[in-house]
């Protein structure tokens, strides 16, 4: 339990203060995923001569290495201090970002948003679990949920946000973070209390997630380098990815603290949600990052005229939550999973079909824009929130990890896919035929996550195989 683990100064806890705090925190690592797709053009502008391909990396590059280090990061908070954790986290993202702010080429924005986000994945798993020692356990589903909120509004309010900073300068969506970052440090350094579990917490295979962050960024550098390389060179990179991965999976099935532990997979309702959320993102993040270059590069709309743009989809997706919060009592969450993921299908084939040269925002994006929203409010929440319901309890916070994890590789391979469905079309008539067969791309995607979906509904209430229990596990026993 909680009380068991070492937390200090929790008589002594402020906590709506502590909330507030640890919600900037997860807000600060979630708008950095959205608010960049706004700038890429400007980005692209002002590094001119690189390609598409190489500016893909400002996005892959932070989702990669998020993706890789959550659950590491997470466990050796559990070990050594999560209140430390955070702070690290906070200062690193911080530090970065102000880096990011001046960098003097693409590949020094690159390796600075890859610090950036290494400070990013330190302040999910330590926001959270400092959160739950911090909450009795009567008031944790409450205080989560808000802490939760908090990301969601940094994926509605990023691409608004990230329009109106970029139309002074694509620095400003990395500047606006120093600021707050600073505040939310000695904030945080003042008002949260630490936890930890103590010298008994294993670290985590850190070999193997150098490994497997290196695998992705091989499969992403295949996917988006796949027209301009030979043929022979992206299958020899692919195929180096690809074993890479399975080396990852073999190491994970015998080493004592595995990132993903294998006995996880075994659990139905997780198995089927991971697939779903890895499928659904890669179709989003591809969607999101489509819809602003069309809008920038055919449309010529201004950085803030393309976040207000966007902005109608995820405002949809709070509402369209609450709603399918209340159907999971009498409906099957993987069917409420499904029908979002084919309302979104259907919201991408209608803008494919509707767009042409001239601009007509209100008539052929913005319908299709909100029945996505409705379908990703349906779809992304029930994932998230069903995922862990058939583990034990002592693997809530890990299976959490693991499930963000797969977002941010999806969110990888959409990126990676959409700038190599693309190409480099010129003229209109290319650049439409692309972007169709990129929103198809999409669509299908999203089929295939509705189908994956079902599988997610619960058959029993425990898992078949039990997982074993460490000997301590706070968060997760939360």
């Amino acid at each position: 339990m909680v009380e068991q683990s070492q937390v200090r100064g929790a008589g002594r806890v402020r906590r709506g203060p502590v909330l507030a705090v640890l919600s900037v925190a997860s807000f600060m690592a979630g708008l950095d995923l959205f608010i960049v797709n706004v700038a890429f053009t400007d980005i692209g502008r002002d590094f001119a001569g690189e390609s598409m391909a190489d500016l893909s990396w400002v996005l892959n590059g932070y989702a990669i290495v998020f993706a890789a280090l959550l659950v590491p990061l997470g466990r050796l908070a559990d070990r050594y201090g999560r209140k430390a954790g955070l702070l690290i986290g906070l200062t690193v993202f911080t530090l970065a970002s102000q880096a990011c702010a001046a960098a003097p080429s693409l590949w020094w924005l690159v390796a600075f948003r890859v610090v950036q986000a290494a400070g990013a994945a330190a302040l999910i798993p330590t926001s959270l679990g400092l959160l739950l020692s911090a909450f009795p356990a009567e008031r944790r589903g409450g205080a989560v949920r808000i802490w939760s909120a908090a990301s969601a509004i940094a994926a509605a309010a990023g691409p608004a946000v990230g329009g109106v900073l970029v139309d002074a300068s694509w620095r400003w969506v990395f500047e606006v973070n120093v600021p707050i970052g600073i505040a939310a440090v000695l904030l945080a350094a003042r008002l949260v209390p630490d936890s930890r579990e103590g010298v008994t917490a294993r670290v985590p295979d850190l070999p193997g997630t150098a490994v497997a962050t290196a695998a992705i960024a091989l499969l992403a550098l295949g996917v988006v380098k796949i027209n301009d390389w030979p043929g022979e060179r992206t299958v020899l990179v692919v195929a180096a990815a690809l074993l890479g991965l399975a080396w990852f999976w073999l190491r994970s099935l015998r080493h004592p603290a595995p990132v993903i532990e294998p006995a996880l997979l075994a659990v139905r309702t997780f198995l089927w949600s991971n697939a779903a959320v890895l499928l659904f993102t890669v179709a989003f993040a591809a969607n999101l990052l489509l819809g602003v270059l069309w809008m920038q590069q055919v449309w010529h709309y201004s950085p803030i005229r393309t976040g207000l743009a966007v902005a109608p989809g995820p405002l949809m997706v709070p509402v369209m939550a609450l709603i399918a919060g209340r159907l999971a009592a009498r409906v099957p969450v993987g069917l409420i999973t499904a029908v979002g993921c084919l309302l979104c299908a259907f919201g991408v084939v209608m803008i494919a079909m509707s767009l042409g040269p001239a601009p007509a925002y209100a008539a052929a994006m913005l319908p299709g824009w909100l029945v996505g929203g409705t379908g990703v409010g349906l779809a992304l929440p029930t994932i998230l929130s069903a995922a862990a319901v058939e583990l034990p309890p002592h693997r809530y916070a890990t299976g959490s990890a693991v499930v963000n994890m797969s977002r941010q590789i999806g969110a990888v391979l959409g990126v990676s896919l959409a700038v190599a469905v693309l190409g480099t079309p010129h003229g209109y008539p290319g650049a439409h035929t692309a972007y169709v067969h990129a929103w198809l791309m999409v669509g299908g995607f999203m089929v295939i996550a509705a189908i994956a979906a079902l599988g997610m509904t619960p058959r029993r209430p425990r898992p078949s195989r039990p997982v074993p229990e460490p000997e301590t596990e706070v968060i997760a026993r939360a």
